[in-house]
């Protein structure tokens, strides 16, 4: 009894700040004893499905539809390393696929089924990400060495509604830009469902997301005539549509890569409005994802689709969609609805999301058609060797009716001298190929002088412009954007006595006495004049010093 009032004096001798410190001391010694101790299996298998998530720019939240039963996955591996833990239970919504066979995987639509879940590990994440190399890009897959051309997607697993991790970034509200003058556009990131037949595309909220509006939703005509009714008039409207995850269209086809969704129509079928129109904003929209994508296209046409495959391919190399008559519901961590379009035929490097110019698009075309010649003949180099000038021809409207003359004369001068018409059967990479093989080309104005975009850089162009005050729609049409693309410009205006106008209208007719009162009628009457009603016999004195220019400069 002594001994313990003796012990019970001394430690009441203790300093309070001393046993403070003595019991911070052994809580913390405790928690260490207690988290070494702990199951180890459940910490990698958090970091590695956040990673997967987060290098893809997605976020953690539910985006697929899974059928498969969780007790199937992540259970052996887990059990195998740490048998007994009781852990795993608790976090059995983590899971990883143990084995790539169990992969049902669609080659041709770069989709995996609903049953399917992704294998987390680290040659299966860097496949379907963006590089963290300054400009974002996908890897380019066709460098593999493997010489499978099939690309493989990963889909970031499943959870259940109200499950996503701690530290899982919220979903983002679609962003609808309407403020361009061309086209509309919306971005998603996140649970983004398609329904093509509807015209319908959801974006599923979360309870994360700031300010959710479930009801909020945007019309978008996926074409970039916004501002041009009849051109719009056929163009279907897509419904963009916010909603929880209880109403929204459960996902019949989950995919790990991006939608993009446009429309052809409108002018297309024009080759300078297949360009302007769809495949330049084409490529201004998707090629931050080097291919990596599926595209979807609304009033699909299979011959436009076909003729242009060459660079459909290369900037969604995914089995195309035909968005009115796709019945399934096609998930994605990211869709675009709309094109990105700035001007015709132009790039606006400081807009654009990887800095691309106008230049970057006629390399990207070069490398779709396998075309080598990358800058025109040096004369002074190779002083035996002729001069190639292409003459585009024109056999309907703003013909020219003296071409025969044409050719002899640039003969003369040194030129070889091809004649070339691209029609509507024409084979676009045989054209291609045709003109980057020349260092001159020349044509009237009109759609086929878009086929300068296949021109060597620093070759020249030569635009004859009708008569009629026509300079400032040359000049917009492919005056500035020759020079965008590094070619060397030149025009060549059209007198009065060199325009058939002279034999189809008196000399004091307003269409030649006063070409301005003929603009202020409006489009439609300066286009059937100056345009459709008028041809050109060259003055071949006139027209010789151009020539002459032309040889001097690819000297």
């Amino acid at each position: 009894m002594e001994h313990e009032k003796e012990l019970v004096r001394n430690v009441g001798r203790i300093e309070p700040r001393s046993l403070s410190l003595g019991l911070l001391v052994g809580f913390f010694l405790a928690l260490f004893t207690y988290i070494s101790m702990s199951d180890r299996s459940v910490t990698p298998l958090l970091t590695v499905e956040s990673r997967a998530a987060s290098a893809y720019g997605v976020p953690t939240s539910p985006m697929v539809e899974n059928k498969m039963n969780s007790s199937q996955l992540g259970l052996r591996n887990a059990t195998e390393e740490n048998p007994g833990s009781d852990l795993l239970k608790k976090n059995d919504a983590i899971k990883v696929q143990p084995s790539s066979s169990s992969i049902i995987h669609d080659a041709s639509s770069g989709r995996l089924d609903a049953s399917s879940t992704q294998k987390l590990g680290n040659g299966n994440i860097g496949e379907d990400r963006h590089e963290q190399d300054g400009e974002k890009r996908v890897p380019d897959k066709s460098s593999s060495t493997s010489g499978d051309s099939t690309q493989k997607e990963d889909i970031i697993n499943p959870k259940q509604a109200g499950e996503r991790s701690a530290d899982a970034k919220p979903q983002r509200k679609p962003i609808c830009d309407f403020s361009g003058p061309r086209s509309d556009v919306c971005k998603m990131e996140g649970d983004v469902r398609i329904h093509g037949k509807s015209s319908s595309v959801v974006f599923v909220t979360s309870n994360q997301m700031r300010n959710p509006e479930p009801n909020e939703s945007w019309g978008v005509k996926p074409y970039t005539r916004k501002s041009h009714k009849p051109a719009m008039q056929k163009i279907r409207e897509v419904s963009v549509k916010m909603s929880n995850s209880t109403d929204a269209p459960r996902c019949t086809l989950n995919h790990s890569i991006p939608a993009v969704i446009f429309a052809i129509g409108g002018f297309t079928g024009n080759l300078y409005h297949d360009f302007a129109d769809v495949l330049l904003p084409l490529f201004i929209t998707s090629r931050q994802f080097n291919g990596e994508a599926q595209l979807f296209i609304s009033n699909i046409q299979l011959e436009w689709v076909h003729k242009y495959r060459h660079i459909l391919k290369r900037l969604g190399r995914y089995e195309i969609i035909d968005f009115d008559n796709d019945d399934q519901v096609r998930c994605y961590p990211h869709a675009i609805v709309g094109l990105e379009s700035y001007k015709d035929m132009y790039i606006d490097p400081l807009r654009d999301p990887d800095g691309y110019s106008i230049v970057d698009f006629i390399k990207f075309l070069r490398g779709a058609y396998s075309l080598d010649r990358d800058s025109p003949i040096k004369m002074g180099e190779h002083p035996e060797k002729k001069p190639r000038l292409v003459i585009i021809d024109r056999h309907r409207t703003r013909r020219l009716t003296n071409v025969g003359e044409i050719v002899k004369m640039a003969e003369g001068l040194g030129y070889e001298v091809l004649r070339a018409e691209a029609t509507s059967e024409t084979e676009v990479a045989e054209f291609a190929r045709i003109i980057n093989s020349c260092d001159v080309m020349m044509g009237v104005h009109g759609a086929g002088l878009t086929n300068m975009i296949f021109l060597p850089r620093n070759a020249v162009f030569i635009q004859v412009v009708p008569w009629g005050g026509l300079e400032w729609v040359a000049n917009y049409d492919y005056g500035d954007p020759a020079r965008n693309m590094k070619l060397q410009y030149m025009e060549y205006g059209m007198s009065l006595e060199e325009s058939t106008l002279i034999d189809l209208y008196p000399r004091d007719h307003p269409v030649i006495k006063d070409p301005p009162s003929i603009h202020k009628q409006g489009w439609n009457a300066m286009y059937k004049v100056y345009m459709i009603e008028q041809s050109v016999k060259l003055d071949l004195r006139r027209f010789r010093p151009v020539l002459l220019k032309a040889l001097e400069l690819i000297h």
